[in-house]
């Protein structure tokens, strides 16, 4: 079994479809990454040699940003938005939608399941 940036690749699918397990990389990067690391797309992560790992590896180190470091990251530029007071880090804060979607109706998703009305008589 492939192990990449503390992620275990899947078993029995093709690298291009194994590599967006990992938090960071998409479909996109996932070519580009091959593509640099001479793997064809088609190899399955069972037939993957050490060598190729080794190769994807050092592809990933040096060139992406992944997993760990780019949670942090990310959590780092949300923290940043609500601690200088802007609009987008108000919305963060307030736990609503960030992009200028809709919250009269929808956005269930962000603000959470309805409140009923309180008891009725």
């Amino acid at each position: 079994m492939a192990r990449i940036a503390g992620v275990d690749l899947p078993r029995n699918k093709m690298v291009v479809y194994a590599l967006p397990y990992i938090h960071g990389i998409g479909m996109t990067s996932s070519r580009e990454i091959l593509t640099k690391a001479g793997i064809p797309f088609e190899r399955s992560t069972d037939t993957l040699t050490e060598t190729d790992v080794a190769a994807l590896r050092k592809v990933i180190e040096n060139d992406y940003k992944v997993e760990g470091s780019l949670r942090t990251e990310v959590n780092m530029n949300r923290k940043r938005l609500m601690d200088i007071g802007c609009y987008r880090g108000l919305r963060h804060r307030k736990n609503l939608p960030v992009r200028g979607q809709r919250t009269h109706t929808n956005a269930r998703t962000r603000k959470g399941p309805k409140r009923g009305h309180g008891k009725r008589r």
